[in-house]
């Protein structure tokens, strides 16, 4: 599942990196913070589709940030992450509103299933497979065609492509796609959509495919 935006909530700075590094490595948006209350601020401004959150946590306990995020009715899902894998600990984080529970030590590959897993709740079902206007794009494959010809692709443009098709048509703010392809250091005054945009027309070959509406964004007829 391409372009998910996440936040990783870890009070240890080295395990929330390697969280994020290999989430990340799947082409998804990632936001790290080390307690509760940074945590609280970025969901309060930031559209996450999942959260991971230690539930030990400094200043704000992680218990009281997924009540929180309960609370706010927001789409976003929560993994809870925790030392303590006895029973009596999983089922009382659930019943906080976690939508699931993963014991440390875990496995950064079952990790990154879960958190897939939990994107496809919070988003409206969408096939597997995105064509529009010659193209065909597999998520499941990371595959890209246009007219029957294989376009390689680097993850961040086949997660922009991806946004473009799943608009159907409409326009597609570069702050949307900013949002979506990137993770909060992306810098909004840089040209980082913009140069992803000539690179993936570029690729995809003419006739041009991907158009501009100015003042508006970009789009796929």
């Amino acid at each position: 599942m391409e372009g998910m935006r996440i936040l990783v909530v870890e009070d240890e700075p080295l395990l929330a990196g390697a969280v994020a590094e290999w989430l990340r490595g799947d082409a998804h948006a990632v936001d790290v913070v080390h307690d509760g209350g940074s945590a609280l601020e970025r969901i309060d401004v930031n559209e996450y589709d999942v959260v991971v959150l230690d539930r030990d946590l400094p200043v704000v306990h992680g218990d009281d940030v997924c009540r929180a995020v309960v609370a706010g009715e927001s789409p976003v899902r929560v993994l809870m992450l925790t030392a303590s894998a006895g029973i009596d600990d999983r089922v009382s984080g659930l019943s906080l509103g976690a939508d699931d529970y993963l014991p440390k030590p875990f496995a950064f590959p079952e990790l990154a299933a879960r958190v897939v897993a939990l994107g496809r709740r919070s988003r409206p079902a969408a096939p597997p497979v995105l064509q529009r206007a010659g193209i065909r794009l597999d998520l499941h494959r990371r595959e890209v065609y246009r007219d029957g010809r294989y376009v390689p692709l680097s993850r961040k443009e086949f997660a922009v492509l991806a946004e473009l098709l799943r608009a159907e048509g409409a326009a597609v703010s570069a702050e949307h796609l900013l949002e979506k392809a990137w993770d909060e250091h992306a810098d909004p005054f840089t040209h980082a959509v913009r140069m992803t945009i000539l690179k993936l027309r570029r690729k995809l070959g003419d006739p041009p495919i991907v158009l501009t509406d100015p003042g508006v964004g970009y789009r796929i007829p």
